[in-house]
């Protein structure tokens, strides 16, 4: 999704947004390229008039290059990694886009690899008195090369942000460590030889959350990643807008209703299902699979067979192997729990894959399921 989708979705959707304020003697092709990249140094509100709005939307669609969004898996690719926070860690995202994809293409046999570490941060940055002073942030730079010199993955999802800002305002300094902890990253991938693909941090519910004014630095983090999209031809996913349209749709829909506030994120941080399934559905949009359905996974997984059961397989498998992973490739967080010794559980691994696979070839019950 280019900046010019984003500027158009917004108008189409909203009817107003924060663009540059133009009147009909503005209107020229320099205007036109600053509105639609969204400058923030002079906005403001106002209802857009009907002949402005489609003479913005045809000009952004001629004058701006587009940014062609899916890109399929190379047939090359074998081993996937996901790199993250806890977001990543509890992994409900990873276990919906592997069981999506093993259940479009059940002779494709991708090794889903989760090692993402709750608390951890690729700016290097620790809150003062983290998890109550006992241990600080882990920084993704500490343990990042000994993880892709024994993965050896070919494909690398990275999604950061979250923790990186720690919950303060928007400061330069932390934006700048943010910034140079995502280049850091970008060398040992590109390094590695695999292609990295970054998704934007999630977003965060400062009704839900302590901590007043983060969702505008996450905003920030994110329309700089989006940048580099648009202007270095990084790979970038946003999950970060789609979630925040989302629960802004649902809010305004309830906003009489007098059952508790509507939340993604029950502490303004960890996404629930539905927020997880957001993620998946736009990483899986990007890897070109059009017909994922926006109500949930179990409806996207339709008219799989036995959709319950294949997604709690590939969940257990997933945990195992994340475990197992995060131990071989010794992080140093406190807490998590000890994986199995590598080998004992890649032959577990081997074990359930036959096992899923069996599962695919079995009649449904009539439950459908």
């Amino acid at each position: 999704m280019s900046y010019i989708y984003k500027a158009t979705y917004f108008l189409l959707d909203m009817h107003s947004y924060w663009i540059i304020k133009i009147s009909d003697q503005d209107i020229n092709h320099s205007l036109i390229k600053q509105v639609v990249k969204g400058d923030h140094l002079s906005l403001i509100k106002f209802q857009v008039n009907k002949s402005i709005f489609y003479y913005l939307l045809i000009a952004s669609l001629v004058l701006m290059p587009c940014y062609s969004g899916a890109q399929k898996i190379s047939p090359k690719v074998k081993k996937i990694l996901f790199l993250g926070n806890s977001i990543t860690w509890q992994g409900n995202y990873i276990n919906d886009i592997e069981t999506y994809l093993i259940s479009r293409n059940p002779g494709k046999n991708y090794e889903i690899i989760n090692a993402g570490l709750p608390s951890e941060t690729l700016s290097g940055l620790s809150e003062s008195g983290h998890a109550g002073g006992s241990f600080p942030r882990p920084d993704l730079a500490e343990r990042l090369e000994r993880v892709l010199d024994k993965i050896k993955p070919d494909l690398v999802f990275a999604c950061y942000g979250m923790n990186d800002g720690i919950y303060l305002p928007f400061d330069n300094n932390r934006f700048q460590q943010f910034k140079e902890g995502i280049q850091r990253l970008r060398n040992y991938v590109i390094k590695s030889g695999a292609t990295l693909i970054h998704l934007t941090p999630p977003d965060y519910d400062e009704l839900k959350g302590k901590s007043a004014g983060y969702a505008a630095v996450l905003d920030r983090y994110t329309d700089w990643l989006l940048n580099q999209r648009q202007t270095l031809k990084w790979e970038v996913i946003d999950v970060h807008y789609p979630m925040k349209r989302y629960l802004q749709a649902r809010r305004k829909k309830e906003v009489n209703s007098t059952s508790e506030v509507f939340a993604l994120a029950p502490d303004g941080i960890h996404p629930n299902e539905t927020g997880h399934w957001i993620m998946a559905r736009e990483v899986l949009k990007y890897l070109g699979y059009k017909d994922v359905h926006h109500a949930g996974i179990m409806e996207s997984l339709a008219p799989a067979k036995h959709t319950t059961e294949l997604l709690k397989m590939v969940t257990t498998r997933q945990v195992m192997m994340r475990d197992a992973w995060l131990t071989a490739t010794r992080h140093i967080r406190p807490g998590l729990p000890t994986g199995l010794a590598l080998e004992e559980a890649q032959a577990k691994y081997k074990q359930m894959s036959a096992e899923i696979g069996a599962l695919l070839h079995t009649k449904p019950r009539s439950d459908g399921k």
